[in-house]
């Protein structure tokens, strides 16, 4: 019978970035969805990119094939496979390059705007969970929050933005319901907000709640 060890390795991780992070007065932090690269992901951004805005597009640590064994290239945040070590490990990594973002940024009161798409607003919840990154707002879009979310940990300081697209493929009633549910059982300064649209972020939605919401 063979015996499950665990080792610690370094590992090259990728991020990509608009604008000028030195002088940012706000910094987005982007997390794509399942099967998605940081590089496309991060050009929906662009919209509201100007001299005071920064974007920087994590991805996701493990790649893979997205149909057979060659052609387009995917990554994604985690599996079911070592859940536990996978979320430990992408924490860690979005931590340490929250630090190095911030430790570049030369303002002293930079507005910090999470956001977490599809798979990676399970992501984006669980690293602000860990409470080393308070945000300024967090937005989670076309996404809900994991079923294990401890939101005693998630934080009732800042402000929380939930987008749902009216043709969203994946949000079934079953699962806006449920979310509603538990949202209303928790301390969360929320707002949720239904777009005309499907599982993806419409430029002109971007721009208007980016306006309204002060993001």
């Amino acid at each position: 019978m063979s015996n499950k060890h665990n080792i610690l390795v370094s590992k090259t991780a990728t991020y990509y970035t608009l604008g000028d992070v030195k002088t940012a007065k706000t910094i987005w932090f982007v997390l794509h969805g399942y099967g998605m690269l940081a590089k496309y992901f991060i050009r929906k951004f662009n919209p509201i990119l100007n001299g005071e805005v920064a974007v920087i597009a994590p991805e996701g640590l493990s790649k893979f094939y997205t149909q057979g064994f060659y052609g387009r290239v995917g990554a994604t945040w985690m599996t079911k496979e070592d859940r536990e070590d996978e979320i430990k490990d992408y924490i860690n990594y979005l931590n340490n390059l929250y630090d190095a973002i911030l430790l570049e940024n030369k303002n002293t009161a930079t507005k910090i705007n999470i956001v977490g798409f599809s798979q990676g607003g399970a992501t984006a919840s669980r690293w602000v969970a860990d409470k080393k990154v308070i945000p300024t707002n967090f937005i989670l879009w076309s996404s809900v929050f994991p079923d294990d979310m401890d939101f005693k940990v998630f934080g009732d300081t800042f402000n929380t933005f939930i987008l749902t697209g009216n043709n969203d493929e994946f949000a079934t009633d079953k699962h806006l319901k449920k979310q509603q549910k538990i949202l209303n059982n928790t301390k969360l300064n929320f707002k949720l907000i239904e777009f005309e649209g499907t599982h993806d972020i419409p430029k002109k939605v971007l721009v208007e709640q980016t306006k309204q919401n002060n993001w």
